[in-house]
């Protein structure tokens, strides 16, 4: 006759069988896939096809009060540029109500003497007026049209023998980690945050609010299990879950969409760990708390994947916010876990970033493992 263990005290084998039931239920329960797979894909596809920052054809008018060789050489030089659709005109007034109406977003002005100061040595200023209400559209087109008027009054000074003066300082670009400055290679990155976010913490927290429904967890009560094994065979299932998607995730942004993995793949799945524990943790707290899936599932959108999304660095600046949000965005995991992704894909192995994020996520995890254990009893009331 086999001696029981103790409910007191720490029994693997019923961390065991624990763990075996919830893959049994993980298995029998077709939407665990559905989140650990399509999801993760669909996202990836989606942030990484669907969402853009790069920059596009803007819609730009050209305004050239006397045309000239030099004015006709200015206007090919923005109809060839691919970031510029084109339309030009000789007087503002034909194009002013489509910057109103929004179908432009730029008007650049060439005065009539412009060629004449231009090539007697004197400034030769031309006038651009930009669409302002969307800030960051208006600061690329700015930058752009800034850039190609410096370039175009490089190559007519050289044509000319240098009688238009080039600029003063000349400033040679090189971009280190992205060279191509696509988005996508720090988008699909990010994104992979945000799927362990809805694995960790929404998942784990639907899962285990629906046994609270269905009277499930009361006969697991009912066992002399005590509340390290209960949270130790309750997320094992889910752990692994959460790495399998994110090995996918990888695999899809490293094969699919071209992302470099310039750091290692242990350092990349040891943060990853850290974080889906972290994840997991606030998922199984927002069930013990509440024990209800609807609430369960708004307390884990508001909570763990709005942060997640807003204050992680990943689409939004945190630096460009208030000081009162970037002291928030502190208590944030995904903030940490982006920065480390980010550095891993785009720049290797820097371990000035990544030992304190990972530090700082297995802090926050300590924490929330805390409070769900003082928060989680194994008896009913």
């Amino acid at each position: 006759m086999s001696r029981q263990a103790a409910p007191g005290r720490f029994n693997a084998r019923r961390v065991r069988g624990l763990i075996r039931k919830e893959v049994r239920q993980v298995l029998r329960d077709p939407s665990n896939f559905v989140v650990a797979i399509i999801l993760p894909a669909l996202l990836l596809f989606l942030f990484g096809y669907g969402v853009t920052l790069d920059p596009r054809h803007y819609e730009l008018g050209l305004v050239i009060e006397q045309p000239t060789a030099e004015t006709g050489s200015l206007a090919a030089a923005f109809t060839n540029s691919p970031f510029f659709e084109v339309q030009i005109a000789q007087d503002r007034r034909q194009l002013e109500p489509a910057l109103v109406a929004g179908d432009l977003h730029a008007l650049v002005v060439v005065p009539a003497a412009a060629s004449a100061r231009a090539y007697g040595g004197q400034t030769a200023p031309i006038q651009v007026i930009v669409d302002g209400s969307d800030p960051n559209t208006a600061n690329l087109v700015l930058g752009y049209v800034e850039l190609l008027w410096a370039n175009w009054l490089e190559q007519q000074s050289i044509g000319h023998g240098g009688m238009i003066a080039p600029p003063p300082i000349s400033i040679e670009h090189r971009v280190w980690f992205n060279p191509e400055l696509a988005s996508r290679n720090y988008l699909v990155p990010g994104s992979i945050a945000i799927i362990l976010t809805l694995i960790g913490s929404l998942l784990t927290a639907l899962v285990i609010a629906r046994e609270w429904e269905r009277g499930t967890m009361e006969a697991l009560l009912a066992t002399p299990i005590n509340v390290a094994e209960l949270l130790i065979g309750k997320l094992a299932p889910y752990f692994l879950l959460g790495m399998a998607s994110m090995a996918l995730s990888t695999v899809l942004a490293v094969t699919v969409f071209g992302v470099p993995l310039r750091g290692s793949i242990w350092v990349l799945t040891l943060i990853s760990a850290v974080y889906m524990l972290a994840s997991l943790g606030q998922g199984l707290l927002i069930s013990t708390l509440t024990r209800n899936q609807l609430v369960a599932s708004q307390v884990s959108i508001l909570s763990a994947f709005l942060p997640a999304f807003y204050f992680s660095d990943f689409v939004f600046e945190i630096d460009s916010m208030p000081v009162a949000l970037q002291w928030v965005s502190y208590i944030v995991p995904a903030r940490y876990f982006v920065s480390s992704l980010q550095t891993v894909f785009l720049a290797g192995d820097i371990w000035p970033v990544i030992l304190p994020d990972t530090a700082a996520l297995g802090l926050v995890s300590a924490v929330i493992f805390t409070v769900t254990l003082m928060r989680t009893r194994t008896r009913l009331d």
